[in-house]
């Protein structure tokens, strides 16, 4: 298996870089990540990491435009948040690498903080709550069942935040706090990689990145989430067709071994038309029209989602009677199911490496984590797995007062809760 290389160095600012160095295309990456995601707000002021996302499109200190001058060198971008980051990446031919510097420098020194760009932004992210989880069905369902799971952590929000009304809330003095408390060097990660040298990324560094001043951070000791020690329920109403049940169980964090046991108990149950959800549940009892199953992998302690919309005629007695079969399968899961899993875990753990993209954004994410060497190493902790290790998460993990349940069934005369 081919091993990824890097190489690692620092600023006085205190920003860590690393550089990949792949000349077989000639194209360069820049990741950006930041070390702040929604569990990092006020719970009072939600949604600001992913507000970010978007302002740090609108323009910086003295670049009014971050698009056109990328085009213009044939580059591209985009970004994402999640509940403990908030990663920018871009492409461009390699021998316009330093456009790439020139834009995400800039945007990390200090962004265009006008009015009329923060009203413009809180708009396009108000509109995207509405569509995401006022306006669809079935939308809100993971925004409640995350405050129901969640009592103390800041998980128990989504990164669009908990409500409106706190984007709509969000003043000038608000986001430049937060900017300077989070968006700084010594609380990030470049990655550079593709046809590029570490001589020349320590140059280019030190050229844009260098001037940007080290900031005093936000950042706060998290609340730990007690553990659950009874089972947890809710029942809301809505105007939908069919019911729907949603479960979320804790289990460990990312750094824990735990946790790879819990993701690739979701990847038994929910591989597709293979899965054992969709065989037992859709294929053979018909007791659900779809059902699906995720980790919520975190650098806290995060969950598994079981999500089943339930087939016409069926009772949520019905339907639940036939997921406890389900996870009580996995008891006597044959070697062969597990084999199977790892050899699609492997395959695609190999398929990633194949772009560049991906092994930069990799090499970012398995930094924020502790160790960028993880992208070399975390297939490992899959394929060392026994059928032991799977029963074991499965008593530890999926239990029933380690269960937060929230019942969406159709609003039929009763009241909307």
């Amino acid at each position: 298996m081919s091993v990824i290389e890097f190489q690692e160095f620092y600023l006085e600012n205190g920003l860590k870089v690393i550089v990949h160095e792949d000349h077989s295309i000639p194209s360069a990456v820049l990741n950006v990540i930041y070390r702040v995601g929604a569990r990092n707000e006020n719970e009072d002021k939600t949604g600001f990491a992913h507000l970010f996302e978007h302002l740090m499109f609108g323009g910086s200190k003295h670049i009014p435009n971050y698009d056109t001058p990328l085009q213009m060198v044939g580059g591209e971008n985009n970004a994402f948040t999640t509940n403990d980051i908030t990663n920018y990446y871009l492409t461009v031919p390699s021998n316009q690498i330093e456009t790439g510097f020139w834009l995400e420098s800039d945007r990390m020194l200090e962004l265009d903080f006008s009015q009329k760009n923060l009203d413009i932004q809180k708009s396009v992210v108000i509109e995207e709550f509405k569509q995401r989880y006022l306006n669809k069905p079935y939308g809100d369902a993971h925004l409640i069942l995350r405050g129901l799971h969640y009592t103390t952590h800041p998980y128990r929000w989504p990164t669009i935040g908990k409500e409106i009304a706190h984007i709509e809330s969000a003043t000038l003095e608000d986001v430049k706090k937060f900017f300077f408390g989070y968006y700084a060097p010594n609380n990030a990660t470049l990655v550079v990689a593709g046809n590029v040298t570490l001589g020349q990324v320590k140059e280019l560094a030190e050229k844009w990145f260098g001037p940007i001043p080290k900031r005093e951070l936000l950042h706060q000791p998290l609340p730990v989430e007690p553990k659950q020690t009874e089972a947890r329920k809710a029942t809301v109403y809505r105007d939908i067709p069919f019911p729907a049940v949603y479960k979320m169980y804790h289990i460990p964090s990312y750094t824990e071994k735990g946790y790879y046991a819990a993701d690739i108990i979701t990847d038994i149950l929910s591989s597709g038309k293979a899965g054992h959800l969709y065989q037992h549940m859709v294929k053979d009892k018909q007791v659900a029209s779809s059902v699906r199953a995720f980790s919520w992998g975190a650098h806290d302690p995060g969950a598994i989602s079981i999500d089943g919309t339930l087939a016409e005629g069926v009772t949520v007695e019905q339907y639940e009677a036939a997921l406890q079969e389900v996870l009580d399968g996995l008891f006597n899961l044959p070697e062969s199911e597990l084999q199977r899993i790892k050899n699609a875990i492997e395959a695609h753990y190999l398929m990633d490496r194949i772009k560049l993209l991906n092994k930069a954004m990799n090499l970012a994410i398995s930094d924020v984590l502790g160790d960028p060497e993880l992208v070399n190493t975390s297939l490992k902790n899959y394929l060392d797995l026994t059928l032991e290790d799977i029963v074991e998460a499965r008593k530890e993990y999926l239990r029933a007062d380690n269960c937060s349940t929230l019942y969406y069934l159709p609003n039929n005369g009763n009241d909307k809760a």
